[in-house]
């Protein structure tokens, strides 16, 4: 179930930020646009491959940023509230 609701989350924020035509809310085919941090002004963007969205570990973070925001995200894309050394350790392990 936390699957389906990850893969719904982030098919409807990203959705609705690939749809739009500012640059920085683009991201290359087969990527995705994430925001990443606990300060709204310190946080990083990072694009991560959509392969990611099979992962345990990362739904887990997704699963976090919809309790922590639902589908409004601040920054118009996918936000991720954790520490920006959190997510670098998560993708570095998605990564094996």
């Amino acid at each position: 179930m936390a699957l389906v609701r990850g893969f719904m989350a982030a098919k409807k924020i990203i959705g609705g930020s690939v749809a739009g035509t500012r640059k920085e809310t683009s991201a290359p085919k087969g990527f995705l646009a994430v925001y990443v941090g606990e300060s709204q002004m310190k946080k990083q963007r990072h694009l991560v491959p959509v392969s990611y969205l099979n992962q345990p570990l990362f739904q887990d973070l997704l699963i976090k940023a919809e309790e922590e925001f639902g589908f409004n995200h601040p920054m118009g894309g996918l936000t991720i509230p954790c520490p920006e050394d959190t997510f670098l350790t998560v993708t570095s392990q998605i990564q094996g």
